[in-house]
């Protein structure tokens, strides 16, 4: 069975919200890395509008470093799945639209043959965790305090312990933890 892997950006005192981060050569490179071991993205519609306003043209960004690009290029021709009931379509290359339930979806992507799924953001990540269907966690811990935005699992309201996989520390001082979900 597929593999749901979690991966997410957070300061210090929780905020996810994907413009407070250290975003270097670093963390680019070991986010394209880990998208090596998924075929599938799964976004909620916030997170999709924020990554679909950027990444689709990096490569044409003067501001793009190399490590951007290289994400960029593997992002964009990873297969992306939206679970959205306000969007109407969606216009990345690769992308799919699905209105339907996220869990039983989610469920059903877990059962195909593949390479394991991959998510970030807020809400829908919240979600598939009341449903259990995070496996993995990368969480990337950025030494800032952001003083407000938006929190992680901040709508989930059952405890989840997790079994510590590993953790690294990159020359920022962000610090890599890597968890699963105890089984």
């Amino acid at each position: 069975m597929r593999k749901l892997i979690y991966e997410i950006n957070i300061t210090i005192d929780g905020c996810a919200e994907h413009t407070t981060v250290i975003a270097d050569e670093e963390l680019h490179d070991f986010f394209t890395d880990l998208l090596g071991k998924t075929d599938t993205v799964l976004f909620g519609r916030k997170t999709y509008e924020l990554m679909a306003d950027f990444w689709p043209n990096a490569r044409n960004d003067k501001r793009s470093t190399e490590s951007m690009i290289k994400f960029a290029d593997k992002y964009n021709a990873i297969h992306k799945i939206v679970f959205s009931k306000l969007l109407n379509k969606v216009d990345w290359n690769n992308t799919e639209l699905i209105k339907g339930n996220a869990a039983d979806e989610v469920l059903k992507l877990k059962q195909q043959p593949g390479k394991d799924l991959s998510i970030g953001g807020i809400s829908l990540a919240s979600s598939l965790m009341k449903a259990c269907l995070i496996d993995e966690f990368w969480f990337l811990i950025h030494p800032i305090v952001a003083g407000k935005g938006r929190k992680l699992f901040e709508k989930f309201d059952k405890r989840a312990d997790l079994q510590f996989i590993e953790s690294t520390t990159f020359k920022s001082g962000v610090i890599v933890s890597h968890y699963k979900k105890n089984e």
